[in-house]
């Protein structure tokens, strides 16, 4: 396979898993700064872009868009994201299951404005495949399971979900010409996964969990890790080394799925998060799956050795704005934080034996299993931010991205010894780019969002024992719950968010409606 792009020659070989060919290339030597279109060649042939006989002329060039030099001016950095994603055609019966496909909708409102106002990043944060639940026209390629539902249980039924996801042609350009940044959530494996040691236990009876584990993690680390590393990361990469330069297709898999169990067994074997700079802000990206702690009284979203590596790439960074990416929100309206508080405490048995079994089925139930109800870390998460409060000189902003909840909301914080602290801490919540809640979830959703709940369940929390954590929030903007996008628009001194939804218009085009424009730490609202 061969890159042309601005003189610059890229070539690989492909290597083989599972029947499908994978290649990456790296390039060096780019220009900083610029906007260069490129082409992909296969066989010495031209594969992409696609020629204007197949229907694709529509979009613009694909380009490669690099980063100014530290040397120069830094411009305005925008960062679009989101999660959540059910892949669909842009029929009017899927149109009506799924609503508007926003990541179509976003692709389209690219080609309608000026290229300097395109994202710089679009970070896809979780769930980016329906691994428990995938289409009915995949049918044929999936496994269907006692619940009815279609599942992959092997990497090729993974790809098969992966492909249908972004192999629409909207969707494939934006990817070709918008970098990406990837985390997992539970349904990139199975709904709920690692909620609870419960779980857990559940899981491994079944007897497709080994096959479910090796498929869902190696083909994570082949379709989303891969491209959340640098070129100096890749080339340490000891898994992407055998992927390249195995011997035989049969030991590059076999590689691959020992890979994939030992990532599962001994989360310390392998880091899913990753850190990377735009411009003047710094992303840290969190997995919040794979290094779960879960002994009831011990629970942790990350173990010991995740979470000072990420203190670490917070704490020695100076840009004026840190943004946090994690597939859950660390602020969630505050009724379902308090909810989360108790019930972790009831299923640690605070209320007795009784009460810890209905708190278990009361968790997956309601899926209680955020920042609020892995208390010892949502903690961690408070003393870090803080910690760089108190920095000598401290960011502008603080920003958790996140998604996982099927609505997006704004949410604003304040630590109660620093409460006029200019450090704007911030909760940006984006979900879903395309699967909405049903009518009555939404209005529960809704009314777990009233004051007088989230008093009613600071009540209830306070009874098992649950203390106050020093950071307050409110949610000025939101909670909204159709198919959306969210991009952050970040400048040295100011950051602003712009709230997107999709929608379906007339013309039957699926399109973005601007909901809002949000300064952060500014209770100023446009839209």
């Amino acid at each position: 396979m061969t890159v042309r792009c601005d003189a610059i020659v890229a070539e690989e070989s492909t290597w083989a898993v599972h029947g499908r060919h994978f290649a990456l290339l790296v390039l060096t030597g780019l220009a900083s700064d610029s906007e260069l279109p490129y082409t992909v060649e296969l066989n010495a042939e031209q594969a992409w872009p696609p020629g204007t006989e197949a229907g694709h002329a529509v979009w613009p060039r694909n380009v490669i868009r690099t980063q100014p030099s530290k040397e120069l001016p830094t411009r305005r950095t925008r960062i679009a994201f989101g999660s959540c994603y059910r892949a669909g055609d842009l029929s009017p019966g899927v149109s009506r299951e799924l609503g508007a496909d926003s990541l179509v909708a976003l692709s389209r409102f690219m080609t309608s404005i000026d290229r300097s106002e395109w994202p710089d990043v679009l970070c896809l944060l979780g769930d980016q495949v329906y691994a428990d639940n995938g289409p009915e026209s995949l049918a044929a390629h999936l496994s269907r399971e006692d619940d009815g539902q279609l599942h992959a249980v092997d990497f090729g039924q993974y790809a098969v979900l992966y492909e249908a996801a972004w192999a629409q042609p909207d969707v494939r350009w934006l990817l070709s010409t918008v970098p990406t940044c990837m985390i997992l959530d539970d349904h990139d494996l199975r709904d709920d996964w690692n909620t609870s040691l419960a779980w857990r236990r559940e899981a491994a009876g079944n007897p497709n969990w080994k096959r479910i584990v090796e498929g869902a993690l190696s083909s994570y680390f082949v379709y989303q890790h891969l491209g959340n590393l640098s070129p100096a990361q890749l080339a340490e990469d000891a898994v992407f080394d055998v992927l390249r330069n195995a011997h035989d297709d049969t030991g590059r898999e076999d590689y691959l799925r020992e890979f994939a169990l030992d990532a599962d067994q001994q989360p310390e074997q392998a880091r899913w998060s990753f850190v990377r700079d735009f411009g003047r802000a710094r992303l840290v990206m969190v997995d919040t799956r794979c290094s779960r702690v879960l002994a009831e009284t011990g629970r942790r979203l990350l173990d010991n050795h995740e979470w000072r590596w990420v203190r670490e790439q917070v704490l020695e960074s100076d840009a004026p704005h840190i943004l946090i990416g994690t597939s859950l929100p660390v602020l969630m309206l505050p009724g379902i934080h308090q909810l989360e508080g108790w019930n972790e405490a009831v299923c640690a048995g605070s209320w007795g034996r009784r009460w810890a079994h209905a708190g278990e089925r009361i968790r997956r139930a309601l899926d209680l299993e955020h920042w609020g109800a892995f208390r010892a870390s949502f903690l961690d998460m408070v003393t870090l931010i803080r910690d760089v409060a108190a920095k000598p000189k401290p960011p502008h902003t603080v920003t958790w991205l996140s998604g996982d909840v099927h609505s997006s909301y704004i949410a604003s914080g304040t630590l109660d010894e620093l409460a006029h602290s200019r450090m704007a801490i911030t909760q940006l919540t984006m979900s879903p780019f395309r699967n909405p809640l049903p009518k009555a979830v939404r209005q529960a959703k809704k009314l777990l969002g009233a004051r007088t709940v989230a008093s009613a369940f600071r009540w209830l929390a306070h009874r098992a024992k649950v203390d106050d954590t020093g950071l307050d929030w409110t949610i000025p903007h939101g909670p909204w719950f159709r198919n959306g996008v969210m991009t952050l628009d970040l400048t040295d001194s100011s950051a602003v968010a712009h709230v997107d939804h999709a929608i379906i218009a007339d013309d039957g085009c699926h399109r973005l409606h601007r909901t809002a424009t949000v300064t952060l730490g500014h209770d100023h609202c446009t839209g």
